[in-house]
């Protein structure tokens, strides 16, 4: 077996600032791999994440570490055990299924016996602002089946509320990412009920989430930070009632199909999401999302310019990526 890894950097300007309760990106920042052999390319994408020790340079370390391993021929099995669970085992986990479907001849699909990834709901976000700025974001994508509001401590109810005033027919997720605290969490409840709000993701710290375990929410609450793995659920699964699944958190498909069984096995509602990524990192995604009860895989749409090829947005509608663009013949 002759097999070649290539690791880069590749930055996507964002077409506007995207904003979180950590702060402001303004370019997509990932990790591109590809895995040449037989005559066939592989390729996947991870994103570092600052919040769980991530960046570009120490993703490219964990792939370099590995190298002589996945160039002698490693497979996805062997890489759980060489890498932990973050952006550099994604990359290359993708890699090694997109360059087993087109050495085998089998789309990603086939071997995973389920079917091709076709049109479905995603959410389309919007980002911290001013309660003004937000409804005017809401307004242009009213039409949307479902929306994400993003949300920090300080006036949460009157951006929810502006949001749900300018886009009355749609599903609503609410993401503090992590800024709430529990006497927030419990002040809101009547105001999420009020407003319809579907889905709370992740409101509190995930070091400060045990109090959860004795609440019982008016509106379901979806971990994030708090749930990378399937063997996270032994606890998360008391405190939480849906787990959001992102391949960069699992460290690639293989993982993150695991943990969307076994949170599935365990009766809890699943949520498939993404970093602010190319459509490289989507199209693995989205054989996670086709089991999903909520999928927010907007990151390509937030970019000035995708990959060629990639997937694409109509009104809150993702529709897959071009045939031969990852994991397909």
């Amino acid at each position: 077996m002759f097999r070649t890894l290539r690791a880069q950097h590749d930055s996507f300007p964002l077409s506007q600032p995207f904003r979180i309760s950590r702060g402001v990106k303004t370019q997509a920042e990932v990790v591109t791999v590809a895995l040449e052999q037989g005559g066939m390319i592989g390729r996947g994408e991870g994103v570092p994440y600052a919040r769980y020790g991530e960046s570009i340079e120490s993703a490219l370390a964990g792939i370099e570490e590995v190298r002589v391993a996945v160039e002698g021929g490693a497979d996805r099995a062997q890489l759980l055990g060489l890498l932990p669970p973050g952006a550099a085992r994604n990359a290359l986990d993708c890699a090694l299924w997109d360059l087993e479907a087109r050495l085998g001849g089998r789309s990603v699909a086939d071997k995973i016996g389920a079917p091709e990834p076709e049109r479905l709901v995603s959410a389309l976000t919007i980002g911290i602002d001013t309660p003004m700025a937000m409804a005017v974001a809401a307004s242009k994508i009213a039409d949307a089946p479902l929306i994400k509001v993003k949300v920090d401590a300080s006036i949460p109810d009157a951006q929810i509320r502006a949001v749900r005033n300018a886009a009355p027919e749609a599903k609503l997720i609410v993401d503090p990412n992590e800024s709430w605290d529990e006497r927030l969490v419990r002040a809101m409840q009547q105001v999420l009920v009020a407003l319809r709000v579907d889905l709370l993701e992740q409101p509190v710290p995930a070091d400060a989430d045990q109090w959860l375990e004795n609440f019982a929410p008016d509106v379901p609450i979806c971990a994030d930070e708090s749930v990378h793995v399937a063997a996270d659920l032994d606890t998360v699964a008391r405190r939480y009632q849906v787990v959001n699944v992102k391949l960069d958190k699992s460290g690639g498909l293989t993982e993150a199909l695991a943990l969307a069984e076994a949170a599935r096995a365990r009766g809890l509602g699943l949520m498939t999401g993404c970093m602010i990524s190319s459509s490289l990192s989507i199209a693995p995604a989205l054989h996670v999302a086709r089991m999903s009860d909520f999928v927010d895989l907007d990151g390509p749409i937030w970019l000035r310019e995708d990959r060629p090829g990639g997937v694409r947005d109509e009104a809150g509608y993702l529709w897959p990526p071009q045939k031969g663009f990852w994991g397909t013949l």
